[in-house]
């Protein structure tokens, strides 16, 4: 490659540091999400290594593409924000809803889908409970008459 003879030294070394610690950081992240026990545990690996180690690729690319071209060369930006977004996000998505399952698994919910009604069939109109965990607040619309929500025993559950 010929157009790389064209970067001084300093410049290789330094962008050659980049390059090789954030690759070495996403391979951290790659380790821990296969070396550690717990789903919880192996969502924090990877979102800290692969961000960092994104940011520092790259870092180190914009620099070489820059000092190649002899003018800033800033889009690559974008693919470094996109990947600091999504990797984060998508893994606290993950875990929210690791989170739920487990929370709900633990209370005894099972989530019962009910059959899906056409349009036009008369639905029953029945208090709806506020609560979804059973502790009986129900909703009484608009509350008309000013009284407070008004809570309903519940019946024992084995």
């Amino acid at each position: 490659m010929s157009h790389l003879n064209d970067l001084p030294p300093v410049a290789a070394l330094l962008i050659a540091l980049f390059v090789v610690i954030g690759s070495s950081l996403a391979l951290l992240g790659s380790l821990g999400l296969v070396r550690l026990k717990s789903f919880y545990q192996r969502l924090h690996a990877p979102t800290l290594a692969y961000s960092y180690g994104t940011l520092l690729i790259v870092l180190g690319s914009m620099a070489m593409f820059s000092l190649l071209e002899k003018r800033p060369v800033l889009h690559e930006i974008v693919i470094g924000i996109f990947m600091l977004i999504t990797t984060p996000i998508s893994l606290l998505m993950l875990g929210r809803a690791a989170l739920r399952r487990d929370r709900d698994s633990k209370l005894g919910h099972d989530e019962v889908v009910p059959p899906r009604l056409p349009r036009d069939t008369p639905r029953p109109v029945q208090a709806r409970d506020l609560s979804d965990y059973g502790e009986g607040l129900v909703d009484q619309g608009l509350l008309a008459h000013g009284d407070k929500e008004e809570r309903i025993p519940r019946e024992p559950t084995d």
